[in-house]
Order: C-alpha cells, then structure tokens, then sequence
C-alpha cells in the first residue's frame, strides 16, 4: 500500500502573533512553525501502516524552502520520503489543486490529510483534492482500518460517529481520534540522523489559479476591564449584568 500524508507547515498556537505591511502580512519573525496537529494524527497512523502492512509513506506540503524543516521532522518520525511543491500557500483552492496534481501522478492508494489546518481552518482542501482527482472522501475521520483494497472508516457527526466502507484509493480528512495523544510519536537521534539522507524532491508548480486574496489580518480585540462583585452581594451582580453588560 502507498500512503500519501498531506502536511501542513503552521505557527505554533504558543507563538506571539503579529502582522507586517500595515497588517497586510503576517510577521514570522520568532514564530515557530509546526506539523498540524490534525496531521501528526494522520502521519502517526499512516506510520502504524508502514509498521503492521509494510506500507510506504511519502509526505507532501506546499511552500518554499521554508517548510523544508517541517518536512524534515515527518521523515524523522518515520516518512520514507517527502515532497515539497514549489509554490505559495496563497490559498485553500489553489493548496488543493497542487495537491491533486500530486496525487494524480503518485498512484497512491491511500491520502491521509488533516479535516482543517490550525491557521485558517478552512477546512475544505482535502474534500477538493478528493473532487478534483475522482476518489473516495472521508471526513472527520477519527478511525480508519484497511483489508487489502477496502477500508473501514469511522467519522465523527453531529451527536454521534457514523460508520462506512469504501474500496481505494481513499482520501481521508483525520483529526484526533486516528490516534491519541499518547501515541504521537517525537523524533529520536536516530531518527533525525536517518531523515538527513531520506530523498526530499523539490516538484513545480502544477501554474495553479487563486480564487481568494488576504486584504488585511486583524487581531481578537482585548478583553475588558474586570469588575469583582463579593459573594454575597447577589443585587449588584444581578444590577451589573441586567444594565451594564446588558447580559439578563
């Protein structure tokens, strides 16, 4: 089985946030960038295939030289090898017709990506990837099992989780649940060393088309001042909540 681990290079939800070019630019100066989460779910499974059906796993990302490091991490974790397509991030649409170009020519059997990346959370490119290419689409996949050319995938729905097969290619949208927590995997020495010699290939742009264009970014504004009411003054909670915050 050949599995294609879609990976996307994000900031660290521990970075400080800040925005360039009269806030048309996002500032990565000291910001530490990550693998998804939703995708560390996605490669560790994928890793748990390599290990228990002898499957390959290749990862793949969108972006410049800068991503190169975040791809040299998942080869690290376990990754036989990674692609990198030379292009811009610009936006959800034009991430996933890159993506689908790769997937055409890979002959993979399954791709594995994250249901929403933790920057934009767009939400929406591994359901266009599996548009564009012709496959089989499961979202908010919190469980997958395969048996030689079918699948076995559980996802995760309003007041419940839903159950359903489909035969491969397969291309899935994970979140936790494919694996816990527990069992993301941090790369060892051995680990890193290996990933230095691993093939990483640079791949063109497929000349995909944009359809969206950041204007500006803007920040949540800052919380307000905090008012303390004693324990048992329950009449100038209820006064401030009814003709301050306008809240009863």
């Amino acid at each position: 089985m050949k599995i294609l681990v879609c990976i996307s290079h994000v900031p660290d939800t521990t970075s400080k946030i800040n925005f360039t070019d009269n806030n048309t630019q996002f500032d990565t100066n000291g910001v530490q960038f990550v693998i998804n989460p939703n995708d560390e779910f996605g490669l560790t499974r994928a890793m748990w295939f390599k290990e228990k059906q002898s499957a390959t796993v290749e990862v793949v990302t969108v972006g410049g030289a800068e991503v190169e490091p975040t791809l040299r991490k998942a080869l690290a974790i376990g990754a036989d090898s990674a692609i990198r397509v030379d292009a811009p991030a610009l936006d959800g649409y034009a991430v996933a017709q890159e993506l689908a170009a790769v997937v055409k020519n890979g002959g993979y059997d399954l791709v594995i990506a994250g249901r929403e990346s933790i920057d934009y959370n767009g939400g929406m490119v591994p359901g266009m990837v599996a548009a564009m290419t012709g496959s089989s689409f499961v979202n908010t996949c919190i469980s997958l099992e395969i048996e030689g050319s079918n699948a076995t995938a559980v996802r995760e729905i309003d007041g419940g989780k839903e159950t359903v097969t489909a035969t491969l290619p397969l291309i899935i949208g994970g979140q936790k649940g494919l694996v816990e927590e527990s069992d993301l995997r941090i790369p060892n020495m051995r680990g890193i060393m290996m990933a230095r010699k691993k093939p990483l290939t640079v791949a063109p742009s497929a000349a995909t088309a944009t359809e969206t264009k950041t204007v500006s970014f803007e920040k949540p504004a800052p919380k307000g001042d905090v008012k303390l009411v004693a324990a048992d003054n329950l009449d100038q909670l209820i006064d401030l909540l009814h003709n301050e915050a306008k809240a009863i």
